[in-house]
């Protein structure tokens, strides 16, 4: 069983800390323990019962008639909600809850489904995407297992890369992108739904992966010489500095625009080199993609 804090929830539910603790105190659906020092912790139970209490809250139910709902109940009422965007957030807390639980081939079906009724580009930016952004937070402060990431992470890798080899399009931009991504990096994902956009629009791609020396991707640059060099960054490792690779790369791919996206080009505030160009959101990701 996992042990979450009240912030955990905060940061998977969207529910101020400050309600939970007095949705704790009015009602009776969360019953957290506490250690020794008395920290309040959550069980698997009460974050499974938090996100469908907020998702039923935020699309128009009361909180006290919640309390008095049974959990079927609950159930019934999350999966009678009608609106598109409610039906997503729902499968993204389902994909939460099965990943909790590590119930793998729950997870796998869900995905499947989704990718079936929607597409693979439909289901990173609605399910995907938010669902990484949810428990990216879980796996920064080591809330959740090891074992819990890699499991559902290699799935999600196994679906793209078969995207990304079934990719077929007759478009031809006479354009080559280079994909990489720092030392310090290993969070693939992202970079590995960028190689698949790019391919679906018809740019070629050199996808060089994960962790890789600032010196090797200079060097397939050079003889290369592609058009535009992408990265993506989800959570790099405690001795990753930013402003380091950044001004590397300035030097290294000098004459060769760069794009860096992810959340810690989010969190950046000093200033960024000339020819490297910070994407803050996936929006903004793909309306630059279709300037290409």
């Amino acid at each position: 069983m996992n042990a979450f804090t009240i912030k955990d929830l905060e940061n998977l539910s969207g529910i101020k800390a400050h309600t939970i603790r007095i949705w704790e105190q009015r009602y009776h659906f969360l019953k957290p323990q506490r250690t020794d020092t008395n920290i309040r912790y959550y069980s698997n139970d009460e974050l499974k019962t938090i996100l469908n209490i907020a998702l039923l809250n935020k699309y128009g139910y009361k909180i006290s008639h919640i309390d008095k709902m049974q959990p079927d109940e609950i159930r019934t009422r999350i999966l009678s909600l009608g609106d598109a965007q409610a039906m997503q957030e729902r499968i993204v807390n389902e994909l939460v809850q099965e990943m909790v639980e590590l119930e793998i081939e729950k997870f796998e079906k869900i995905l499947t489904s989704y990718i079936a009724q929607k597409g693979i580009e439909r289901t990173v930016m609605q399910i995907l995407f938010p669902f990484l952004e949810k428990i990216g937070i879980l796996w920064l402060t080591g809330h959740i297992n090891p074992a819990q990431e890699h499991l559902v992470t290699n799935i999600i890798r196994q679906k793209l890369v078969v995207a990304i080899e079934g990719c077929v399009t007759h478009l031809d931009r006479k354009k080559t992108v280079l994909l990489f991504l720092p030392e310090g990096e290993h969070h693939e994902l992202g970079l590995l739904f960028m190689y698949f956009m790019l391919k679906n629009r018809g740019l070629k791609t050199l996808y060089l992966g994960a962790n890789v020396p600032m010196k090797d991707v200079a060097y397939v640059a050079k003889l290369k010489k592609p058009d535009l060099i992408f990265t993506h960054l989800t959570a790099t490792t405690s001795g990753f500095n930013m402003e380091r690779m950044l001004t590397n790369a300035s030097v290294q791919f000098a004459g060769i625009p760069m794009v860096v996206s992810g959340a810690p080009a989010q969190q950046y505030n000093r200033a960024i080199p000339a020819g490297i160009t910070f994407k803050k959101s996936l929006p903004e990701v793909i309306d630059y993609l279709g300037t290409l």
